[in-house]
């Protein structure tokens, strides 16, 4: 089960950025936010994929619109 953090503490592991670039990374689908009652919490499952992707967001995914 993955430990969820919060957005204060997900900008701490992420080498102190700001939480504001975290909200803007959720907002841009770089990280992808887990609700809890009315708190947006981050796994750090998500936090070690940020990690390993040097920040990048995710690919979008292509479909072949011409077949």
């Amino acid at each position: 089960m993955d430990i969820l953090v919060s957005v204060e503490e997900a900008a701490r592991r992420l080498g102190g950025i700001s939480k504001w670039t975290i909200h803007a990374w959720l907002s841009q689908g770089k990280l992808q936010r887990t609700k809890v009652g009315g708190r947006t919490m981050i796994r750090e499952s998500e936090l070690q994929r940020v990690i390993h992707d040097g920040g990048k967001s995710p690919s979008p995914k292509r479909g072949n619109r011409w077949q």
